[in-house]
């Protein structure tokens, strides 16, 4: 397959027929639309090559991708449903992202450092947090349930770009310290658009930072297609703040696994930053708080279930003979199980305590704080007076 496009795709039109509302949502792209990236597994699960990329996997490596994106998407769509059953407050899908996420998230090493969004669950997979630990954050019981120095993956951050500042300063500081390893920065094509994210380009580009900035340009910033937030593709930005760029298929995990891979070790030795663009497709909703009915066609999201990640890759193993019916039995019998270990962990998270929110403000403790303190206090407890 070629090398990334450096046209920019034009604002396309749906067919007159439909609602006036429906019209001015996005159509499929043709084959003639799709811009060329870095492919090394087509959507017809047939293998290609790349003359800048390559990778070399074994069939338990391949099953093993396979499994990992299999597992996430259970997760994911067990979340989904606990917050539908008012389990979870709100909840961030990845559908449609896995292969973005479990290729770059195999490429790392242990002693890489993982900054992410709210959606990277598949990443926060491939880094050994237990699943059932991204949850309370969505359940409302704390601030995120892991120690991200135990798996070198920092808690989520909501706040859109925040998390490239700190992977930078953190990178700068990985290259000060002369240690050999790697940082890599998720966000979304709608966090391409932030300040923040232009300001860490700068300095990891002048600071000759140890970086990935790997981008999942999901083409949808909430209800803002692409079109509308920028004039050349995503990877090009890159060039403008002097290091490179590459738009690979974020449907493809044998794809995103070789160029993070390829990336990660540009960075290690010396070579500073680069940007990765993959170019995929939220399947789902932006959360569960969204209606993506109201701004896309259903042809488009019917278009790119075509281009399923991990169909893709059970149809390579099928073709090629690496997977037998028992593989697949047995994942779905360790799918069933891990949705019916969520489902059991969301339920029994015990509540926060409620004066927890007063501890840890300030080190030594505030006049101003005490006094809300005992407000509070007093507060909760008429509640178990009106009650008597």
């Amino acid at each position: 397959m070629t090398v990334e496009s450096t046209a920019a795709r034009k604002p396309r039109r749906s067919s007159g027929a439909g609602t006036k509302r429906a019209s001015a949502k996005k159509t499929p792209a043709t084959a003639a639309d799709e811009p060329q990236l870095v492919q090394l597994l087509t959507p017809e699960g047939e293998r290609v090559t790349h003359p800048d990329y390559e990778i070399d996997l074994s069939a338990d490596e391949l099953r093993g991708l396979y499994r990992d994106m299999v597992l996430t998407r259970r997760f994911d769509a067990e979340a989904t449903s606990l917050q539908r059953q008012g389990e979870l407050g709100l909840w961030a899908s990845l559908l449609g992202q896995e292969a973005a996420q479990i290729g770059s998230g195999r490429a790392l090493r242990d002693d890489d450092y993982v900054f992410p969004t709210y959606r990277e669950h598949g990443v926060a997979w491939c880094r050994g947090v237990d699943p059932t630990n991204l949850l309370g954050m969505f359940r409302g019981v704390n601030h995120g349930g892991w120690d991200p120095n135990s798996n070198n993956f920092h808690l989520y951050t909501i706040v859109i770009g925040s998390q490239t500042l700190h992977a930078t300063g953190y990178a700068m500081g990985v290259a000060k310290d002369g240690a050999d390893s790697a940082v890599i920065a998720y966000f979304g094509d709608g966090a391409s658009s932030q300040g923040d994210v232009a300001e860490s380009f700068t300095f990891s580009a002048v600071y000759n930072a140890p970086v990935v900035f790997f981008c999942q340009n999901n083409q949808w910033a909430i209800s803002e297609p692409t079109e509308k937030q920028m004039r050349v593709p995503l990877y090009q930005r890159a060039q403008g703040f002097g290091f490179p760029g590459v738009r690979v298929d974020g449907n493809d995990v044998l794809a995103c696994l070789a160029v993070t891979k390829a990336a990660l070790e540009r960075a290690r030795s010396g070579q500073g930053p680069m940007l990765i663009e993959a170019f995929t497709y939220r399947m789902g909703a932006h959360t569960t708080s969204d209606d993506p009915t109201k701004y896309r066609a259903d042809e488009e999201r019917e278009a790119w279930e075509a281009k399923d990640p991990i169909l893709r890759v059970r149809t390579y193993l099928e073709k090629q003979g690496l997977a037998e019916p028992a593989f697949f039995e047995e994942l779905e019998a360790e799918s069933e199980a891990l949705g019916k270990r969520v489902r059991e962990a969301v339920r029994s998270m015990p509540d926060p305590d409620t004066m927890a929110i007063f501890e840890n403000v300030y080190a030594d403790g505030h006049a101003l704080v005490d006094e809300e303190r005992a407000q509070f206090a007093a507060y909760q407890a008429s509640f178990a007076e009106e009650g008597k």
